[in-house]
């Protein structure tokens, strides 16, 4: 039995743009179907998606009983116009609009709201994230207007200062999280957040020739050093692999992030149980009401 905590069904694993286009006219059903297919095949229960603009999200979440998963989905992510998000989601421009997104997703009966605070990963260039993200100010208004509408919050972030604004706000899971310090883990340990780290979609470029593979290996230690440390600490950490996001398919991909924590925390019997409680918290929390 696997949960996966952070995964998207419209995405492939292979070229965005040629999954993207089987839904872009209106949900593809069979694409849907054979990946949730694929997924009970893997022993995979609990599904808590990132979100999409596209529907197929709230379809793959309408027909997930069939196939023995629960199935978790804010319908859409929600981003700054201008900043990273437009992929998985809708934007604003202030932060009425932004109340208005949420709102929405509160009548299309969301389970929880997902945010973008940051860029991803320039795995071409320096390594760094690509752009700068939302301030500080911003990000713990966006965590409060959600939380007062009765919504956990999916913070996608990278970079130490809005990683622990997110965190200090009370989001109830940052995703991804590179480039942590000390102050974040520290916070992440005395904090209620659950922390869902992706690292397959570092680790697994790997078995690509796409990527400077010098580049790679270095994120991928720096990643999987935090980890242990936050671990360490007490930080309560939950498997999702980003599924559907290159080199990490649907139902392997999960397999891969869970057998990836236990290599870099030991696979031992207090480690996996560990790993459990982190995904029960994300199953008890990411659903409305």
């Amino acid at each position: 039995m696997y949960y996966e905590c952070h995964g998207h069904i419209f995405m492939d694993g292979q070229n965005f743009k040629a999954a993207r286009e089987l839904h872009i006219h209106g949900v593809n059903r069979e694409d849907v179907q054979s990946k949730l297919e694929i997924m009970r095949e893997h022993g995979i229960t609990y599904f808590r998606d990132g979100g999409d603009h596209l529907g197929a999200s709230e379809y793959a979440r309408s027909i997930s009983e069939e196939y023995g998963i629960e199935y978790r989905t804010p319908l859409y992510a929600i981003h700054r116009n201008g900043h990273y998000g437009g992929i998985v989601g809708r934007g604003f421009d202030d932060l009425k609009e932004y109340r208005v997104l949420v709102n929405e997703a509160g009548r299309g009966h969301a389970d929880f709201i997902k945010v973008m605070f940051s860029g991803i990963l320039d795995f071409s260039g320096s390594g760094g994230v690509n752009e700068q993200p939302l301030e500080p100010d911003e990000i713990r208004e966006m965590i409060h207007i959600a939380h007062e509408e009765g919504f956990a919050v999916m913070a996608h972030v990278n970079g130490a200062g809005p990683v622990l604004a997110a965190i200090e706000a009370g989001a109830e899971s940052v995703e991804h999280g590179n480039f942590m310090d000390d102050d974040c883990i520290h916070a992440l340990a005395e904090g209620n957040t659950v922390w869902v780290p992706t690292n397959v979609t570092i680790h697994n470029l790997l078995l690509s020739d796409r990527y400077d593979h010098r580049l790679i290996r270095k994120l991928d230690e720096l990643q999987a050093e935090t980890i242990r440390k936050a671990f360490a600490l007490g930080s309560a950490i939950a498997p999702g692999s980003d599924s559907g996001a290159f080199m990490v398919p649907h139902g392997r991909g999960t397999v891969d992030e869970w057998e990836r924590l236990l290599e870099i925390l030991g696979n031992e019997k207090e480690t996996g149980e560990r790993l459990l409680e982190g995904a029960q918290q994300i199953r008890r929390r990411f659903r409305k009401g």
